[in-house]
């Protein structure tokens, strides 16, 4: 599958929706998702600034204590969300860059790099921009804050605009999502890792050898990789590498191979559908009949193995990731007081550093490295996208919420700034996610709509 067809007028309608099937799909998943994180957001805001705030925070400091044998884990319930949850988010992002490169988005070069240069921008001016703002304080160190961009909400509204968002351009921000994944994805493995015991990571090191030994071999047994994924995960957890980075490793070594091609499933389906029909007795329902029940289980093991185990495992958890994990993960980080504190040490320069990155920084950087890669003729953008799209998608890319507030705890656990940066980080994408859509025609859509509710009002007024 390419970022676009080059030849759009060879593909009729049905090819079309085959092409564009699974991507919708995603978008779909996202739009939905991202409401339920909004959600999570406002209650989150309301109940940490409430009356019961204590027991907002209180809740999040609840210990969990797990032990097997002589290895004992006792943290708060954050942690184990966003040290272990989050570790399933990363593993989901790894699949997903997997597909990408083998079937997807990334699998060609020349139409995947207009969005991964554009990426790259996106990532690099904006941290440049933080760096100057914060030059000489403590709040250097938050420069990964303002590169990420949170794809689930930057979709949704997108998906708020309808069809004034061709799905090229869902394309293009997806693709430039998946990249700027990536360069998280790096960052957290070269700044936020610090290796002390040796020996846990040898353990996770040969689990992962391992698993590239099983996808070699062609077994597709999706509860052994299971189990050695989170083998790797404890065994980087004890040995100091960020333990989120065993998802995206994890991921890498799952099979993206079917077991069974899709001649063969045709010719094998058609044969335990016959032998289902020729079975057919007047009065006798599948479960009495022997010869059914054999045909049913064959399609369904067909079924299973035409499919990659790297498929099977995204579908399945993306509604979980979607609609479980990164709800709760906002559930639990987006509560912070709205008190701005300017006594706190570099509190200004922070919060103007990341609002400055994610506005301005993310449009400057996708927007020049887009230019320059098309007038370098290293790219080529898609010949039905305008230069107006591309920078309100720039403007959607500022939406960094889920993985800047990721990297902000990062970065500033247990200094106060964190509290600052979360703000910061709100106020931003919120204004961000405003000036994407407005330019991409959302004031039209809402007068409209709000035409459409006047004119109903008068009708009933009148009746």
């Amino acid at each position: 599958m390419t970022y676009l067809s080059s030849k759009p007028s060879r593909l009729t309608k049905a090819q079309l929706r085959r092409l564009y099937a699974p991507f919708q799909r995603f978008f779909r998943l996202e739009a939905s998702s991202s409401i339920l994180l909004i959600i999570c957001i406002i209650v989150a805001l309301i109940w940490a600034n409430s009356i019961w705030g204590f027991s907002y925070f209180a809740l999040w400091e609840t210990h969990l204590t797990v032990a097997i044998g002589p290895f004992v884990i006792s943290e708060p319930l954050r942690w184990w969300i966003n040290e272990g949850l989050m570790a399933l988010f990363f593993f989901v992002v790894g699949l997903e860059i997997k597909r990408a490169v083998v079937v997807g988005e990334l699998s060609h070069i020349q139409d995947a790099l207009f969005p991964i240069l554009a990426a790259v921008g996106g990532m690099i001016v904006p941290a440049i921009i933080y760096l100057i703002i914060n030059f000489g304080t403590i709040g250097t160190i938050g420069w990964p804050i303002p590169m990420a961009t949170d794809i689930a909400l930057a979709l949704g509204v997108l998906a708020l605009l309808g069809s004034r968002a061709p799905v090229s351009l869902k394309l293009f921000l997806s693709t430039l999502a998946i990249a700027d994944d990536i360069g998280s994805v790096v960052v957290i493995g070269m700044f936020f890792s610090t290796i002390t015991p040796l020996l846990p990571l040898i353990i996770g090191i040969v689990l992962i050898i391992l698993l590239v030994i099983l996808n070699r071999t062609g077994i597709h047994y999706i509860l052994i990789f299971a189990v050695l994924g989170v083998g790797v995960w404890f065994a980087f957890l004890l040995s100091g590498v960020h333990a989120t980075l065993a998802g995206v490793i994890v991921a890498m070594a799952i099979p993206a191979i079917s077991r069974v091609d899709t001649e063969d499933f045709c010719s094998k389906s058609h044969i335990l559908l016959k032998d289902f029909e020729e079975a057919k007795k007047l009065g006798e329902s599948v479960l009495t009949n022997k010869t059914q029940r054999t045909a049913v289980l064959g399609l369904q093991a067909i079924c299973r193995d035409v499919q990659a185990p790297l498929q099977r495992i995204e579908y399945f958890l993306q509604p979980w990731v979607g609609f479980v994990i990164i709800p709760l993960f906002a559930l639990a980080n987006a509560g912070v007081l709205l008190a701005f504190d300017i006594s706190i040490p570099a509190a200004g320069t922070v919060v103007l550093g990341i609002i400055m990155g994610l506005i301005l920084g993310k449009q400057i950087g996708i927007m020049f490295f887009s230019w320059l890669s098309v007038r370098t003729g290293v790219a080529k953008m898609p010949k039905d996208l305008s230069w107006h799209q591309i920078h309100a998608v720039s403007c959607l890319a500022g939406i960094g919420f889920t993985m800047s507030l990721f990297m902000a705890d990062l970065t500033f656990s247990g200094i106060p700034l964190l509290d600052t940066a979360k703000i910061a980080i709100l106020g931003a994408s919120l204004i961000a996610g405003l000036l994407g859509f407005f330019f991409l025609g959302g004031g039209k859509i809402l007068s409209q709509l709000f035409k459409d509710t006047m004119k109903r009002l008068k009708t009933k007024q009148i009746l």
